[in-house]
Parts: C-alpha cells; sequence; structure tokens
C-alpha cells in the first residue's frame, strides 16, 4: 500500500505535467532555480568540513533549525496551493492509518521541496566525516531531521485543514504570503547586519537550540566529533521523541480529518444588506464600480496588489538609506500610479465566465469602463496624491511637488483609460477566481507578454509631454515648468481618460460575445 501511494504521488505530477507544456517549463526553471540553491549550501557544507568545529556545529544546527521551522510555517502561508496527496481525498478508502502515515509522509519527499531537502541534509554527513562515528551520527541525524520536516508540515496542513477549506483564510494567507516576498531585500540586509554584529552569539545560540526539537537532530555530528556521546545520544533521544510526538499528532488529526472532512461551504448568512451597491448610485456604471471595488477588497487576486503597492516607500527609504539619498523617493508616486492603473488591464480575464452577467445583462460597453476605472481611481487616487506629497518630508524639494504631481496624474489617468482599451479587446491567462494568486494557468504566453509590453509602451509614449515638462523643470530649475506639467497631466490625462473609456466601451460593445468564448477557452 505504500508503494502504491508513493506511485499514485509520480502519477499525479506526471499527468499535472502533461496538461500542459508550460508547467513542465515551470517545474524546469524551480527545477534550476532550486538546484543552484541546493549547490551552493552543499558547497559551503563540504567545505565546513575542514573549518572550526564550532563554527561547523553552529552553521549546521541554525540552518537545520532554520529549515525544520520553514517546514512548519509555509503550508500555512502557501495553504491555497493543491495538494496532489490530500488527506480527504481518502475518506472512503478503507487504508491501514499505519501504512497511510507511511505512504504520505514518505510522499512528501517527492517534489522539489523535499528532494532539496533530504540533499542538503545529506551533505552534513560530509561535513561531520571526520572519523566512522561522527559520520553516522550526523546521517542519523539527517534522516531524523528529514522526517521532522516532513510529519511536521503534515501535521500542520492538516491541522489548518479546516481553516484551509475557508475563503477567507485562503485569500488573508495568499496576501500575507507577499508581504515578506516583496521585503525580502531588507529582510535579508536586516538578517545580515544582525548576524554580523552578534557572531559571538551565534554558537550560544546554536548550542541552545541543540537541546530543543528544532536543533536536536542536526546536532549529533557535532557532539560525536567533539566527544561528548553522553549529549549526543541525549540528544537523538529528544529528536526521536519530538518525530514520535508530531506522529502521533498527526495520527490524531488524520482520524479526525477523515472522519468529519472540512466543509467549504458558505454556511448561513444574514440577508437585507447589499453594502457598496446600497452606497453608490443605482445605475449601470455605479454597479459595475461595486462590483469591481468588491472585487478589489475582497479577491486576493485583486487585493494582493493593494499589499504590495504601499511597500513599495519602504523598500524605496530602505534602498535610499543604503546610498544616503533619498531622491529615489521620487519614483514612489509615478510607479504606484502604473502599477495601480496598468492592473485593470486585464480586468475583463479575472472576471472568467462571470463576464457573461454583463452580456446577459446588455450593460453598455461605456458604464462598464467607467465603472471598472472609477473602482481602481477611487483607492488610486490617495495613493498616489499621498506618496507624492509625502516623499517632500525626507527630501524637502517641495518646489518639484507640482511637476511630480502632473507627471503621476497624468501616468494615473492615462493609463486607466489605456487599460480600459486593452482589457475590451485582449485576453489573458490569470488564475481562476477562488485559485491561488500565484498559480499560473497554462494559456497564450507569447500574447500575453506582447500584449503586456506593447501597452507599456504605448503609456510611455503617451506621458511624454508630462516626462518632457518635468525634465525641463530639473534641468532648468524653473519652477514654472512644474505648474504648466501639473495642469497638462490634468487636462491630457483626463483627455485621454476619457478618449480610453469611450473606445474600450465601443469594442466591448462589439465584441462582448466573442471576449465570453475567449474567457470560457481559458478555463
Amino acid at each position: 500500500m505504500v508503494a502504491h501511494l508513493l506511485r499514485l504521488k509520480l502519477t499525479l505530477l506526471r499527468n499535472g505535467l502533461r496538461r500542459s507544456p508550460w508547467q513542465l517549463v515551470g517545474l524546469a526553471f524551480g527545477g534550476l532555480y532550486a538546484l543552484g540553491v541546493v549547490g551552493a549550501l552543499v558547497v559551503a557544507l563540504v567545505l565546513l568540513r575542514r573549518a572550526d568545529p564550532e563554527l561547523a556545529q553552529t552553521a549546521v544546527v541554525l540552518g537545520g533549525s532554520a529549515a525544520l521551522l520553514g517546514w512548519g510555517i509555509v503550508p500555512v502561508a502557501a495553504s491555497a496551493v493543491d495538494l496532489t496527496l490530500d488527506p480527504a481525498r481518502f475518506t472512503t478508502s478503507a487504508i491501514p492509518m499505519r501504512q497511510l502515515l507511511t505512504g504520505l509522509a514518505l510522499g512528501g519527499l517527492i517534489g522539489i521541496p523535499g528532494i532539496a531537502t533530504a540533499l542538503v541534509a545529506l551533505a552534513t554527513v560530509w561535513t561531520w566525516a571526520r572519523g566512522p562515528l561522527p559520520a553516522i551520527a550526523a546521517l542519523v541525524g539527517a534522516a531524523v531531521g528529514v522526517l521532522s520536516c516532513i510529519v511536521l508540515s503534515r501535521v500542520v496542513t492538516t491541522a489548518t485543514a479546516s481553516l484551509a477549506s475557508s475563503r477567507r483564510f485562503k485569500d488573508v494567507s495568499a496576501i500575507a504570503f507577499m508581504v515578506p516576498l516583496v521585503l525580502m531585500g531588507p529582510i535579508v540586509a536586516g538578517v545580515g547586519r544582525g548576524v554580523s554584529a552578534s557572531t559571538g552569539f551565534l554558537p550560544e545560540l546554536a548550542g541552545t537550540l541543540s537541546w530543543t526539537p528544532l536543533g536536536a537532530a542536526w546536532s549529533l555530528g557535532g557532539d560525536v566529533a567533539a566527544g561528548r556521546p553522553g549529549a549526543a545520544a541525549l540528544k537523538l533521544v529528544i529528536a526521536a521523541a519530538s518525530l514520535a510526538v508530531l506522529s502521533w499528532c498527526w495520527k490524531l488529526l488524520l482520524e479526525r480529518a477523515l472522519v468529519n472532512p472540512p466543509y467549504a461551504g458558505s454556511g448561513s448568512r444574514k440577508g437585507g444588506k447589499l453594502g457598496l451597491f446600497d452606497l453608490l448610485p443605482a445605475t449601470p456604471a455605479g454597479a459595475v464600480t461595486a462590483r469591481a471595488l468588491t472585487y478589489w477588497l475582497r479577491d486576493p487576486r485583486y487585493s494582493g496588489s493593494l499589499v504590495v503597492v504601499p511597500l513599495l516607500p519602504i523598500l524605496l527609504v530602505f534602498q535610499g538609506s543604503q546610498s544616503g539619498d533619498y531622491g529615489v523617493l521620487a519614483v514612489a508616486a509615478p510607479l504606484a500610479a502604473f502599477l495601480l492603473a496598468w492592473s485593470i488591464s486585464a480586468d475583463v480575464s479575472y472576471d472568467n465566465t462571470a463576464f457573461a452577467l454583463h452580456v446577459a445583462t446588455g450593460v453598455r460597453g461605456v458604464d462598464d469602463r467607467l465603472g471598472r476605472a472609477l473602482a481602481c481611481l477611487a483607492f488610486a487616487l490617495p495613493v498616489v496624491l499621498i506618496f507624492a506629497v509625502g516623499q517632500y518630508f525626507f527630501t524637502g524639494s517641495w518646489s518639484e511637488l507640482p511637476g511630480q504631481l502632473g507627471l503621476s496624474l497624468g501616468i494615473l489617468f492615462t493609463g486607466l483609460g489605456l487599460s480600459s482599451v486593452v482589457s475590451a479587446r485582449y485576453t489573458v491567462a490569470v488564475p481562476l477566481p477562488g485559485d491561488s494568486p500565484f498559480k499560473k494557468p497554462p494559456g497564450n504566453v507569447g500574447q500575453t507578454l506582447v500584449v503586456q509590453f506593447a501597452g507599456m509602451g504605448v503609456l510611455s509614449l503617451l506621458v511624454l509631454p508630462e516626462v518632457g515638462l518635468l525634465i525641463a523643470q530639473l534641468v532648468t530649475g524653473n519652477a514654472m515648468f512644474g505648474w504648466a506639467n501639473l495642469a497638462v497631466g490634468l487636462m491630457l490625462g483626463l483627455a485621454l481618460f476619457g478618449a480610453g473609456i469611450r473606445l474600450g466601451g465601443k469594442w466591448l460593445d462589439a465584441r462582448g460575445p466573442e471576449l465570453l468564448a475567449q474567457l470560457t477557452v481559458n478555463r
């Protein structure tokens, strides 16, 4: 039965890759990236064989503890990702619990994360190949450590199965997962400075972790090599007992999950409240605005952008603090304007088959385009204004504010108009409603890239007047160019915004059924 579960895992992975060559390409890129990271770590562990034993012990214990902690945290943050061997699929199968646990645990090794962890863990054997006993102890510790990683991840995923079936939990966890990714640069730099400033504390931290379930398994080789077999024996007991407790917890949770599988129903909800539809005008454009705003607030594919954009100033402030020049903050407002305006260029694609409501009810194209643009403008305009004004509290160059506002507002209004045209003419492959925002379905990647880059190029040409006036102000120092830029940005931007709404609405009226057919194919 265990072998059958492993073959099932391999079959599911193989069939998933056969569905689309792009998934195979994605796996290849992911494998190459993992190979690079694993290769660097393996080389580092091999070089540690000739390093000071205390340094090697510190690096191995801290790295192993971080790996075990990561295996416990990542499943919660990435709960929206589909599991190939989801325990809920075995609710009707009479598989003995011991064999099911063994099969699911070993199945966790099949995949890029499991293979990468196993390879790096085995490299620690070479680190402690300073004698037969330390190498054997390191091998035992690596085996226990890897199994602990797999079982801990299964405990977490099984314990949060009921939460993961909740749409709200999926939305929050998917968005929360984006924050550390965006702030990866400052996080890595901060950790690096902290490590360099506390090198004397790290061996003490590793020594403490080696007596906990996090680092006990990873310290066996170092203790035996240092002539502490008694300590190694006690830590082996701690690691084995921790693995046994995790396995017991997983068994209890799995039994409960198989008897009472999580239910993803919506539950009881009180009626009578229309939310944003009550607040906005009862017109076609107002209804579309309310619907689009609801998506922005509740759909992680949209709201993810709202999380990323406020983090831009943090990244730019960090970069400015590194160089001592906060002038880089000048790109915050124009960049936010571009990102937010261009975010609705695939708005119809995100609707998917729900776009049939617009076609069936006969909503005019102009009302559809205007409603979606106003929904984005409702929060994009305050964000751009705050970014444009806020930067001058760092730089103090208030004379450049009008020009900066003109460029930012020009990009925002022009971009919204252009996006209204693009989304009415082209569809792209995007995550389906309810899917993780990280999931990229197969589609016409070539057309998507052409449309996106061509649209960005057209937008760059349309805002050339604002860019030219801003450059003239910076070169001459004449504030009149800044005020002229503010006027041009507002008037030209609003004119192009209106033209984009009308042209996009005209195209939408002419080819609404064709757009719906393309969206159906993208499923």
